[in-house]
C-alpha cells in the first residue's frame, strides 16, 4: 500500500534539489523564450489569427530539448553521487520512491509550462483568442510533455551520466514524436504518433482516446523505470529467468495498452471546449434524429478509403466520429453502414454506381510523389428518397452535410427550386466558345441536396405555381419578351434570387462575354456555316424595367473595388476588385445582423462586383446583406476594360479613386405598405461570380487557407425566400475568426496612407496626361483657326502636327507611367517597412516579456537561499571587513 507520506518527502526533495541551482531556472528561461520565439514568428502575423497553431507545429521539437533536461539528473545524479544505494535502503518502498520522483519531475515541467501562459497574455493583449481553446491546447501540452517525462527517467535509469542520460532521453522521446514519419499512412503507426494525438488538442477537443494514449505511454514507460530499479533485488542466478519473466511481463502490458488504445479511437467520445462547441452535435440536429418516423427508417452508407493521404485524415477521423455519434443517437431510426472501399475492389464498383467521387490528391511517400484515389462520400437514403453527398472536402461542414440529407430523405416532398436559362448556362450544355459540352454548374448538385431542381425557360410565361424559388443569374442576357416574362413572375410576389454582374469572370474569365455591357453571342452554327445575327438584350443589358419595378439603381458597367484585404499574405496578390466582405473591414453593415440570411456569416469573397443602391423615391423595403469596407469606390467600364479583338480585357492598373462610402453589394427587397406593387420578394446581388465553381472550389478545399461564406450566403438566400430556416443556424455554425485586432488596427493607418498616396500618384499622372492631351488639341485648333494657309497646306501640316505629338504623347505616356510606377513602389516600400517595424516591435514583446517571471523568481529564491545560508553561519566564522 502506498504511503502518501514518503512519496511526498522524495516529491520534495527532489524538487528542491532542481531549484537549487541556476541551471533549473536556466532551463525554463531557455524554454519559455523558445517557445514565444516558435508561437510569434513571421508565419504568425501572416496567418492573422489569434492562435498558437505556429507553436504547436514546433511545440513536439521543444519536447525533445525540456523532456530531456528536466529528468536527465532523475536517477543518473544519484548514482553518480552513490546516494542511491542510501535512498533504496530508506524504508521506502520502490514504487513510492518513483513516484515520488517522477512527479517532481512532473511539477518542474508543470511550473516551465505555467511560466509559458504568459504567451496567452499577449495573445490576449493582440487579439481576442479563444480561450477555451488555449486551455485544450495547454492542456494537450502538459499531457504531452507527462507522457514523455516517464520516458526521459527511463533513460536516466540507464546511465550515470547526465550528459549520457540528455542524450538518450531525446533519443527515446523522439520515439513516439516521429513515428508517425515511418508509414504516414498507416492508422495504426499514426494511432502510435505523440504528434498525431495531439492534433485535436489544438483545435479545441479533448478526444478521451487520445488522453488515453498519453497515459498509456507514461504507464508504460514508468513500469520500465521500476524493472530498472528493481534489478538490485535480483540474485545472480535469477537474472536470466527475472529478464524474460519481466520481458514477457512488459510485452504483455504493451499488448494491453495498445489493444485499449485501438478499442477506444474507435469511439467518438470527445469533449468540445471551443466558444461555438462547432465539434459536438447540435440541438438542431439531436432533434432531427429523436423525430425520424421508425417506420421510415434511414440509412447512412459511408464510402471511405481505409488510407487516405496526411491532409485528409482529420476530415476522414472527424467524419467517422461523428457517423458513430449519429448511428448512437439515432437507435432504430438510423442505422450507419461503414464500407471500406479498397482500390479496384466491388466496394468501389459500388461506389462508383451510386456518384460517389472520388477525390485525386497528390502526396508523398518516400520521397517519392504519388496521387491516390480517395473515397469521402455518403449515401443517405430512406424508404422514400435519397440523397448522395459525393465527397466530404477539407472545407465541408460535415454536420451540415449530415444533418440537411437526413432531414432532406425523412421528408415526403421536397420544394422546388426553378433556375432561369440564361447566358449563363447553369445547367452547362454545348459550349461552342470552349468547343464542347460544359458540364453544370456545382451550385445545381448543392441545391439538389435539398431541393428539387428543374430548368426555367424564359421563352414563355413562368408557371406562378411550379416553383417555391426561382433563381435568375445574369438576367441582363435575357431578350426583352424573356425579360418581360421575368418581370411578370416577380410582379406576382413570386420569391426570386437574382445575380448579376458588371463584370463576371467565371469559367476562368470567358464569362467576361455574358457581360451586359457586351453583345449577345450568335446562336451556334456548323463550321464553316454563316451564323445568324443575335437576338440584340432588352435594353441593351441595362435591365431598366426590372430596376424600375425594384425601384433600385445599378449601373451594368460599373465595376466596385476595395482596398481592404483581411489577409496581409495576399495584400500583393490580390487586386482590389477582389472584395473581401468582413465585419473586419469597420463598416458595422457588412454583414447585415438583422438578416437571418446575413447575420453569424464571417467572410465572403467576390469578383469584380457591381453596386445597387435605393432610389430617392423608392416605397419598397431595402435591407442592404452585404457591404464593401469605407477605402472602396467605383470605376467605370471605360476604365476596368479596354478592347481586344473581339471582346475586351481587364485592365490590370485603373484609375481607382476612393469615394469613402461603403456600396452595397447584395439586397432584399420586399413590398411595403405604401408600395404600389405588393408582395415584391427579391434578392438582388450585383456578382454572379459570387456563386460560380471557382469560389466553391475555394470553399471546398480552402484553397489558400481561405474559409469563405459564399455558399453559406446563397443557400440562406434560397431558404430564406422559400420560407424554410431550418438549416441556416445549423450552416451558419463555425469557429468565430480571431484575428489579430491590434496589429491590423496599427497597420490600418499606413494601409490607409498607402492607398491615399496612390491615389495622389494616378491623379497626378492623370494630369500630366491631360495636359500633353491638351498640347495636342491646342496645336489642332491653332492650325484649324489659321485663316492664312490654304485647305490642302492645312490638312498636311494637321497631319504632320498629329503625328509629332503622338510620337510625342507616347514618350510622354511612357515617362509618367514608368514615373507612376516608380512613386506606387516607393510608397508600397515605405509602407511594409512601417508595417514590419510595428510587427517586429509586437514579436519582440511576445518574445522578451515571456521569460521575466521565471527569471524573477530565480533571482528572488537565489536571494532568499544566500540570505538563510548567511543566518545559518556562525558570527566568528563570516569573512571581517
Amino acid at each position: 500500500m502506498l504511503r502518501n507520506n514518503v512519496v511526498l518527502a522524495v516529491f520534495k526533495r527532489n524538487v528542491q534539489s532542481y531549484f537549487s541551482g541556476v541551471l533549473g531556472y536556466l532551463f525554463i528561461v531557455v524554454f519559455v523564450v523558445a517557445g514565444a520565439f516558435a508561437a510569434f514568428n513571421q508565419q504568425f502575423f501572416a496567418n492573422n489569427q489569434a492562435n498558437l497553431d505556429q507553436l504547436s507545429l514546433w511545440y513536439p521539437l521543444l519536447l525533445l530539448f525540456i523532456i530531456p533536461a528536466i529528468t536527465m539528473g532523475a536517477w543518473a545524479d544519484e548514482k553518480k553521487m552513490g546516494t542511491d544505494e542510501l535512498l533504496f535502503t530508506l524504508p521506502a518502498s520502490d514504487l513510492e520512491i518513483l513516484l515520488g520522483k517522477f512527479l517532481a519531475v512532473l511539477a518542474v515541467y508543470t511550473i516551465a509550462l505555467l511560466f509559458s501562459v504568459t504567451h496567452v497574455f499577449v495573445l490576449w493583449k493582440i487579439g481576442n483568442p479563444d480561450m477555451g481553446l488555449m486551455f485544450t491546447t495547454y492542456f494537450g501540452y502538459w499531457l504531452a510533455g507527462a507522457s514523455l517525462l516517464a520516458a526521459g527517467m527511463f533513460a536516466s535509469a540507464l546511465t550515470s551520466s547526465t550528459t549520457v542520460a540528455f542524450v538518450l532521453g531525446t533519443v527515446i522521446c523522439a520515439i513516439p514524436i516521429f513515428i508517425g514519419q515511418v508509414a504516414p499512412s498507416s492508422d495504426l503507426v499514426q494511432n502510435l504518433s505523440l504528434v498525431e494525438q495531439f492534433q485535436d488538442f489544438s483545435t479545441g477537443v479533448i478526444p478521451l482516446g487520445a488522453v488515453l494514449y498519453f497515459i498509456s505511454l507514461a504507464i508504460m514507460m514508468l513500469y520500465l523505470n521500476r524493472i530498472l530499479i528493481t534489478r538490485r533485488h535480483w540474485s545472480s542466478q535469477q537474472k536470466n529467468s527475472m529478464g524474460l519473466q519481466y520481458l514477457v511481463r512488459t510485452v504483455s502490458l504493451a499488448v494491453i495498452l495498445i489493444s485499449a488504445n485501438v478499442i477506444v479511437s474507435y469511439g467518438s467520445s470527445r469533449i468540445d471546449m471551443t466558444a461555438e462547441k462547432v465539434y459536438s452535435l447540435s440541438k438542431t440536429t439531436r432533434d432531427l434524429l429523436g423525430k425520424i418516423d421508425e417506420k421510415n427508417p434511414i440509412t447512412i452508407e459511408a464510402f471511405i478509403s481505409p488510407e487516405v493521404s496526411r491532409e485528409y485524415v482529420p476530415i476522414r477521423k472527424r467524419l467517422i466520429g461523428l457517423l458513430r455519434e449519429y448511428n448512437q443517437l439515432g437507435g432504430k431510426r438510423l442505422q450507419v453502414r461503414f464500407v471500406d472501399v479498397e482500390p479496384f475492389s466491388k466496394a468501389e464498383e459500388e461506389a462508383r454506381l451510386l456518384n460517389i467521387s472520388p477525390q485525386q490528391v497528390q502526396t508523398e511517400r518516400g520521397g517519392r510523389a504519388f496521387v491516390d484515389t480517395i473515397f469521402m462520400g455518403a449515401v443517405v437514403k430512406s424508404g422514400t428518397d435519397e440523397v448522395v453527398i459525393p465527397f466530404f472536402n477539407v472545407g465541408t461542414p460535415i454536420e451540415y452535410e449530415l444533418t440537411r440529407s437526413i432531414r432532406t430523405v425523412s421528408k415526403d416532398e421536397r420544394l422546388t427550386v426553378g433556375i432561369l436559362n440564361t447566358d449563363a448556362s447553369i445547367f452547362g450544355g454545348l459550349d461552342m466558345g470552349m468547343g464542347g459540352n460544359q458540364p453544370p454548374w456545382m451550385i445545381v448538385s448543392e441545391l439538389k441536396k435539398q431541393y428539387k431542381v428543374e430548368q426555367v425557360s424564359p421563352d414563355s410565361p413562368i408557371s406562378d405555381t411550379a416553383y417555391d424559388v426561382l433563381i435568375a443569374v445574369l438576367p441582363s442576357s435575357l431578350t426583352e419578351p424573356q425579360l418581360n416574362n421575368l418581370i411578370e413572375y416577380v410582379k406576382k410576389g413570386k420569391p426570386t434570387l437574382i445575380c448579376d454582374d458588371p463584370l463576371p469572370v467565371y469559367g476562368g474569365g470567358r464569362g467576361i462575354q455574358n457581360a451586359p455591357r457586351m453583345p449577345k453571342p450568335s446562336p451556334g452554327g456548323m463550321m464553316g456555316m454563316r451564323q445568324p445575327p443575335p437576338t440584340p438584350k432588352a435594353d441593351d443589358g441595362r435591365l431598366t424595367p426590372l430596376l424600375n419595378l425594384l425601384q433600385i439603381a445599378w449601373d451594368n458597367g460599373e465595376v466596385v473595388f476595395d482596398y481592404f484585404n483581411p489577409h496581409p499574405e495576399f495584400s500583393e496578390v490580390v487586386r482590389p476588385e477582389l472584395i473581401f466582405i468582413s465585419p473586419k473591414s469597420g463598416v458595422r453593415g457588412a454583414f447585415s445582423q438583422d438578416s437571418n440570411i446575413t447575420s453569424g456569416l464571417q467572410e465572403i469573397l467576390t469578383f469584380f462586383p457591381g453596386n445597387i443602391r435605393p432610389r430617392s423615391d423608392s416605397t419598397l423595403n431595402f435591407e442592404p446583406l452585404l457591404r464593401t469596407g469605407l477605402n472602396s469606390g467605383l470605376i467605370s467600364w471605360g476604365q476596368i476594360t479596354s478592347p481586344f479583338f473581339n471582346s475586351v480585357r481587364i485592365a490590370q492598373d485603373p484609375p481607382r479613386l476612393i469615394d469613402e462610402y461603403s456600396h452595397v453589394i447584395a439586397a432584399q427587397i420586399t413590398s411595403t405598405e405604401k408600395s404600389k406593387t405588393k408582395d415584391i420578394d427579391v434578392i438582388f446581388v450585383a456578382d454572379a461570380d459570387l456563386i460560380s465553381d471557382e469560389l466553391f472550389n475555394i470553399r471546398e478545399r480552402q484553397a489558400f487557407g481561405l474559409k469563405i461564406d459564399n455558399v453559406t450566403f446563397l443557400l440562406n438566400c434560397v431558404d430564406q425566400l422559400a420560407g424554410d430556416d431550418s438549416y441556416i443556424k445549423l450552416r451558419k455554425r463555425r469557429s468565430q475568426l480571431r484575428t489579430l485586432t491590434l496589429v491590423e488596427r496599427e497597420t490600418s493607418v499606413f494601409v490607409k496612407e498607402r492607398n491615399a498616396e496612390r491615389e495622389k500618384a494616378t491623379a497626378t499622372a492623370e494630369e500630366k496626361l491631360q495636359e500633353a492631351r491638351d498640347r495636342l488639341k491646342a496645336e489642332r485648333d491653332k492650325i484649324i483657326k489659321d485663316t492664312t494657309i490654304d485647305g490642302n497646306t492645312k490638312q498636311q501640316m494637321l497631319r504632320m502636327a498629329e503625328e509629332n505629338e503622338s510620337r510625342r504623347l507616347e514618350v510622354d505616356e511612357a515617362n509618367i507611367e514608368r514615373e507612376k510606377q516608380r512613386q506606387i513602389e516607393k510608397i508600397k516600400a515605405q509602407t511594409e517597412r512601417q508595417i514590419r517595424t510595428i510587427e517586429d516591435r509586437i514579436r519582440w514583446y511576445a518574445i522578451l516579456v515571456p521569460p521575466f517571471p521565471a527569471i524573477l523568481l530565480g533571482i528572488c529564491f537565489l536571494f532568499f537561499r544566500l540570505k538563510n545560508e548567511n543566518q545559518n553561519i556562525s558570527p566568528d566564522r563570516r569573512l571581517k571587513k
